[in-house]
């Protein structure tokens, strides 16, 4: 992998603090803040064994590689830490301290934080509006509760929209459809905000581009395109609610398996909940998981264990049917109709099955084949291939869990990078622009290789 410099001095403010979110419908918990500036770290981890221990100890390893080093987010006290385990770390950056305590701004639909990204009721009133101006082309589609809902405890409902020129049977949760079916979710790690305004621009994209884009009419006469634009909802409330200084939240907010509030004196950076894309029923618990409650990548008690987790795959078999046999070695069909695409940030690679290993899954050669022409069409500075071959092993995530569940091609967007004035996590409301101009001709080419995705 070519060299990268990394920076997470970001524009405008970036977080310098994880805390514990509370819904407010339950009493405050007490806040335990990181101290100081939030650290980058440089830490000498090749692939394989070495870089798999770092992520079992349980260290917030970003989703980056440069050569034979990972980067570790932490606060003063990780160096020690890292130190004890046996790993080098350097100081690589340093990110700001907040410099403001604004919260959101705006009411509804225009509810924003942090320059102009959208709240979870801002994504909300959105499906709802497209809904209502568009009733031919948006159905709004309720598919589960969050896990504070469940808990009387606030929350959210978790919806997607289903956008397409609407016909008899169109947009019902039904596998055997008559049209192929393109999803893309954002935000199922919540502090990674970008994905959601790329859900966000895809909705509007093809909502008003219907009958005036030949391109986005031919598509919504032939496909049905479905978009979670928030698949972590209550994760997505605790970052909002620093404002101009959001929280750096990872995981949903269950805290129910572990101590209420984090960190811990080990980890100052620790923090509640689950990590919704380690929870899969999909080599749940192998490389690039932690049983530690606190942990970045804590996976939950057991596969399966969140409804967050729950509801996405209860939503995939009411999408797609079953076309791939039950061993890992099982190819899928090649009539398999379908596309998933999952984002997340920060690192311009596009990942393809199997995640848990660097073993190709047994539909290899089309899969990498359209991965390699959407980084193509993202840039010079995209890449593509397998977690293992680019990052890290990890088990139990929704990558595994389409394609192995389903045979469905499934594929992970990291949008963004970590140098320049637009990298990392918060990168300020303006960059998106220039995010958007690279994902929607990736999105475009998505949509129509869901009719055909294994047939060349």
């Amino acid at each position: 992998m070519r060299q990268r410099e990394l920076s997470l001095v970001l524009a405008g403010v970036a977080s310098a603090v994880l805390l514990v979110g509370t819904s407010t419908a339950e009493p405050p918990a007490p806040v335990a803040a990181q101290e100081g500036p939030t650290y980058v770290y440089r830490v000498p981890a090749p692939l394989g064994q070495k870089a798999q221990d770092l992520l079992a100890r349980g260290f917030d390893v970003l989703e980056q590689r440069d050569g034979d080093d990972l980067f570790v987010l932490g606060s003063k006290d990780t160096h020690t830490r890292l130190t004890e385990a046996g790993y080098t770390g350097a100081v690589e950056s340093v990110m700001a301290p907040p410099s403001s305590t604004a919260k959101t701004q705006g009411h509804g639909i225009n509810e924003t934080y942090y320059g102009g990204y959208r709240t979870v009721k801002a994504h909300h009133a959105h499906l709802d509006q497209v809904a209502g101006r568009y009733p031919r082309l948006a159905t709004v589609v309720d598919y589960g509760d969050s896990w504070r809902k469940t808990q009387g405890a606030g929350g959210y409902d978790l919806k997607a929209v289903c956008i397409t020129r609407r016909g008899p049977g169109d947009c019902r949760l039904n596998p055997d459809s008559r049209k192929p079916r393109l999803v893309v979710s954002g935000q199922i790690h919540a502090r990674e905000i970008t994905t959601g305004d790329m859900a966000w621009r895809w909705i509007d994209h093809l909502t008003q581009g219907y009958g005036k884009d030949r391109e986005v009419t031919s598509l919504l006469d032939t496909t049905e395109v479905w978009v979670v634009p928030i698949a972590n909802p209550d994760g997505v409330q605790i970052v909002q609610s620093g404002g101009d200084s959001p929280k750096l939240q990872r995981k949903n907010a269950n805290h129910t398996n572990g101590p209420r509030q984090c960190p811990t004196t080990e980890d100052p950076n620790a923090q509640i909940g689950i990590d919704v894309n380690r929870n899969f029923d999909a080599q749940w618990g192998d490389n690039g998981t932690s049983s530690d409650p606190c942990h970045q990548v804590y996976r939950g008690p057991y596969p399966d264990s969140e409804v967050e987790t729950r509801a996405l795959e209860k939503l995939f078999r009411g999408l797609f049917p079953d076309t791939r046999g039950p061993a890992l070695t099982d190819p899928a069909d090649p009539k398999t109709r379908g596309m998933v695409i999952t984002m997340h940030s920060a690192l311009n690679v596009v990942l393809l099955p199997w995640g848990y290993t660097t073993t190709p899954s047994p539909n290899d050669g089309p899969l990498r084949a359209m991965a390699k022409d959407m980084a193509q069409l993202a840039g010079a500075d995209w890449e593509y291939g397998q977690p293992g071959e680019l990052l890290y092993t990890a088990g139990g995530s929704i990558d595994d869990w389409v394609y192995g569940e389903l045979g469905v091609p499934h594929y992970t967007w990291e949008i963004g990078n970590w140098q320049g004035d637009c990298a990392g996590f918060l990168p300020a409301y303006p960059c998106q622009d220039g995010h958007w101009d690279k994902v929607r001709p990736m999105l475009t080419y998505a949509a129509k290789k869901a009719a055909n995705p294994y047939g060349g």
